[in-house]
């Protein structure tokens, strides 16, 4: 019998408890001292909208810095890519980044990497081997790659492993944009591995924690739901300087302009021809827009969109939309964030999102969203409220929901207001509480598992 997958989803929905229910800090509980973080294809140094970094990097970045303020000391573990790399960098008081070397330092895409995990795993091993015992309270590996790196070292250490997946490769393949390539099942059999070593599963919404129980047989005292968060000294509604007519001023768009802005890594996963599409179809009916409209593409080529770098500038030329469309390099957060509260509306058309975390900055800095309704952007958006939530990928539907942002201003400003209010909520502060909250119920619980764990190395 053929299980209908949405329905799974909601019956494994069911079985996961709520939010706020899930880890309460028990008196008593001790948080980790010292943990070991795990990101072995991309650095959070490195410049998110690049190569392989996105959201994965931010999330990394705010994290470690907000549990060091909970004097939750995270050594971030993560490969070389250059011999220039300092085998340490202090990101932030609190937060060191080791750099690992395994394999060569460039030349190796994300698909090369499994060959050189042992390569990395010994180079955390040795790193941990020069303190005394018990230097590392806890594994947190992210993505499964680092997964399978941290399943090792927590056995090998006898603590706690956290994992988080951020993308799935079940998920993704269920949801893959036309002509894009598949994860292959060694991703598949690897993720299987690492969520059954993994003491706790943090999933980004409830939907993702039901994904892990569906398509993995994660088990539910596994499973932790933790929101990400948005950092809102940076990103926040402009003023002043920062006012939308400022920000237009100085990136060089016009005041009276309707600007639907990407802002992502260029990859059929995320969708930006989606989009073109979707303007090629509203200036198709309404072509006394084109004067006024403006689509900037902020980011760079990335994953297999590295085999065509240029197809979306191909795209632009053939569905005669170059005048509208403007492509820029990826930027760093303060420059995205002025990218955000000059754009009328945010437009993410992702086949797959674990959260989507350009939704909830944009929405930080009073801009609406139009998004797919996919992975966690239903949590990020509030349909109707905050923005608009699509169904499938329809380029003509597409349309259809862009048109109110582009021509009904009182809408744009009922919503960006709405979603600067939304966003406000998910402070990283929050869920580096919750997530310090999963490390403290991790280290509570019976050491049967771990006990298990070193006679099997003994």
């Amino acid at each position: 019998m053929i299980q209908h997958p949405v329905r799974s989803v909601r019956r494994a929905q069911a079985a996961v408890p709520a939010r706020g229910r899930l880890q309460s800090l028990v008196p008593g509980r001790r948080r980790p001292r010292r943990i070991a973080m795990l990101s072995v294809h991309t650095s959070p140094l490195h410049q998110p909208g690049t190569g392989d970094a996105g959201g994965m990097n931010v999330y990394i970045v705010e994290l470690a810095k907000r549990l060091a303020d909970l004097n939750i000391e995270v050594e971030v573990f993560t490969r070389a890519i250059c011999s220039d790399d300092a085998p340490t960098v202090e990101l932030a008081p609190g937060v060191l980044v080791r750099h690992v070397t395994a394999g060569p330092y460039e030349g190796l895409v994300k698909e090369d990497l499994p060959a050189q995990l042992c390569a990395f795993t010994h180079g955390v091993l040795r790193t941990e081997a020069g303190h005394r015992p018990g230097h590392y309270d806890l594994v947190h590996s992210h993505y499964w790659l680092s997964g399978q790196v941290g399943w090792l070292a927590a056995q090998r250490w006898g603590v706690p492993l956290v994992h988080t997946m951020h993308t799935m490769a079940k998920v993704k393949n269920a949801a893959l944009a036309e002509g894009d390539t598949p994860e292959p099942a060694a991703r598949v059999i690897g993720e299987t591995q690492v969520v059954e070593a993994a003491d706790r599963l943090i999933a980004n919404t409830t939907e993702e924690a039901a994904e892990l129980a569906l398509h993995y047989a994660a088990r539910p005292d596994q499973l932790a739901v933790v929101h990400p968060g948005v950092n809102l000294d940076v990103f926040r509604p402009g003023g002043g300087s920062q006012s939308q007519s400022a920000v237009r001023a100085r990136l060089g768009l016009p005041q009276d302009a309707a600007v639907l802005l990407f802002a992502g890594r260029i990859q059929p996963l995320k969708a930006p021809d989606v989009l073109l599409r979707a303007v090629a179809a509203l200036l198709d009916r309404r072509p006394e827009l084109r004067e006024r409209l403006v689509v900037p593409v902020v980011g760079g080529p990335s994953g297999t969109g590295l085999a065509r770098p240029e197809s979306l500038h191909k795209l632009a030329a053939q569905l005669g939309i170059c005048d509208v469309v403007r492509f820029h390099p990826p930027v760093g957060q303060e420059r995205l964030a002025e990218w955000y509260r000059a754009a009328t509306a945010l437009v993410m058309p992702s086949y797959s999102e674990s959260f989507g975390l350009v939704a909830l900055e944009a929405q930080a800095c009073g801009t609406p969203v139009v998004a797919a309704a996919v992975g966690g952007l239903p949590v990020a958006v509030r349909d109707g409220e905050t923005g608009t939530l699509v169904r499938g990928h329809d380029p003509l539907e597409w349309s259809h929901a862009l048109e109110p942002y582009v021509t009904d201003p009182a809408l744009v400003a009922r919503r960006g207001a709405a979603a600067a209010r939304h966003a406000s909520a998910f402070g990283w502060d929050t869920a580096a509480a919750t997530t310090a909250e999963v490390y403290a119920g991790s280290l509570a619980r019976p050491a049967g598992r771990l006990a298990a764990a070193r006679r099997r190395l003994t």
